[in-house]
């Protein structure tokens, strides 16, 4: 009797926009193409405690335009362990699923490669706003968020000229300042401070004391939290400067919100790709975008390459100041 191959699909780290549509095209591509889908709650973790469903079409009906991701995701310090490895790896056996989706970031990527070195058919997709996966131009999220953190801006830079101030914002980027800088140049902020490239409070304070002195009425300064925090940096503008300077982290707000059209078109994109790959028996590999084409690379190849910084991207702004 013919029995369907089985897919397992989880997120795993931190939400982005576009994890339900990415889960949305995988499933449905998957069902579509004679496969039976599995969902897999709170990623690793749930891996671990067999927290299994199968999905059907209705499941995935309405989650394209939600944020976030009806998986739900968790971190899971014991997945890192030989024990919680085996462990996951037998819940899979069990349920006999032969493939394995998981949509996340560096560390989730870093779990599907380990189950692959374990005899697992792994696949990853790039779940994380901070676009800082290696070898695609996007990460699921990324969009979305640079169009979240351009309308706080927006919204921020009304109450600062209003009272003549200087606003310090701090977005997210632990290692990765591409939030800070893309937002930044689509905000027209007047500094941009990223982990990437050294920065001097002198240079950056007698840029916004001239600004005021040439007849701005408010300035903004952009900070990834990985070049510091905005409420230490405000302090030493204001030293500087004597303008009236004022801190804001938009903290996870800039994870939240329906996906933007290109979050969604590019995960219904990989999400297809991901079930053509998985019809050629083609696995240990993540997926991403490169000049507009959907490609895919092994997990090793990911690892070894490095996120490269857009310094070209960084001359322009430099010369809109």
């Amino acid at each position: 009797m013919f029995t369907l191959k089985k897919i397992g699909i989880l997120t795993s780290g931190g939400d982005s926009q576009g994890m339900n549509s990415a889960i949305r095209s995988v499933v449905k591509t998957g069902i579509n193409n004679g496969f039976e889908m599995i969902g897999i709650k709170r990623g690793y973790k749930g891996l671990m405690e067999n927290d299994f469903s199968k999905l059907e079409l209705k499941d995935v009906g309405d989650i394209l335009y939600r944020g976030g991701t009806f998986l739900q995701s968790a971190r899971s310090e014991e997945f890192k362990t030989e024990h919680g490895q085996l462990k996951a790896i037998n819940n899979l056996k069990k349920a006999e699923i032969d493939y394995l989706v998981v949509i996340g970031g560096d560390g989730s990527y870093r779990g599907a490669d380990a189950l692959g070195k374990r005899g697992i058919k792994t696949y990853g997709l790039p779940g994380t706003i901070d676009n800082d996966i290696p070898l695609t131009d996007y990460t699921i999220g990324f969009d979305t968020t640079l169009n979240v953190v351009t309308d706080a801006i927006g919204n921020l830079r009304d109450t600062m000229s209003s009272h003549e101030r200087v606003s310090v914002i701090e977005v997210m980027g632990r290692n990765a300042g591409d939030i800070a800088l893309q937002a930044g140049i689509s905000s027209g902020v007047d500094a941009i401070l990223i982990p990437e490239l050294e920065w001097d409070i002198t240079k950056v304070s007698n840029r916004l004391k001239h600004g005021f002195e040439e007849g701005k009425t408010h300035s903004i300064v952009m900070v990834a939290e990985g070049a510091g925090k905005a409420e230490d940096i405000a302090t030493l503008i204001r030293e500087h400067t004597d303008l009236d300077t004022r801190s804001t982290v938009l903290g996870h707000i800039q994870r939240g919100g329906t996906p933007s059209a290109f979050d969604r078109i590019f995960t219904s994109r990989m999400g297809h790709e991901v079930i053509n790959l998985i019809k050629q028996d083609i696995s240990g590999v993540a997926l991403g975008m490169e000049k507009n084409k959907i490609t895919y690379h092994t997990f090793d190849e990911i690892f070894k390459s490095k996120d490269v910084f857009d310094k070209k991207l960084y001359e322009i702004f430099e010369d809109l100041v």
